[in-house]
């Protein structure tokens, strides 16, 4: 296969990144998997800018600094609903 005048032999690794150009330079959002110097093709889809960045629900949660009992996780239920519940301990 020829791409620029060059001869090159692809192959067909294809994996979807995204990232961001700053101007100079293209950041892809996460490490990849590549040894240094490898050459790749580069097919660019730009994206709708979005008001605010998504975040996961771990993130989302410490971010909140709540603070508890230590044991929260295992008397939840009592919390929630303010009534005793029976240990099967």
């Amino acid at each position: 296969m020829c791409f620029h005048g060059m001869e090159i032999e692809p192959t067909m690794v294809l994996e979807a990144l995204t990232g961001t150009f700053d101007g100079n330079v293209l950041l892809v959002d996460r490490p990849l998997k590549l040894q240094p110097n490898t050459r790749v093709i580069i097919r660019l889809e730009t994206l709708e800018k979005t008001s605010k960045r998504t975040h996961s629900f771990l993130q989302t949660a410490r971010s909140l600094n709540l603070d508890g009992p230590s044991d929260w996780s295992d008397r939840l239920d009592e919390y929630l609903y303010h009534r005793q519940v029976e240990s099967n301990e």
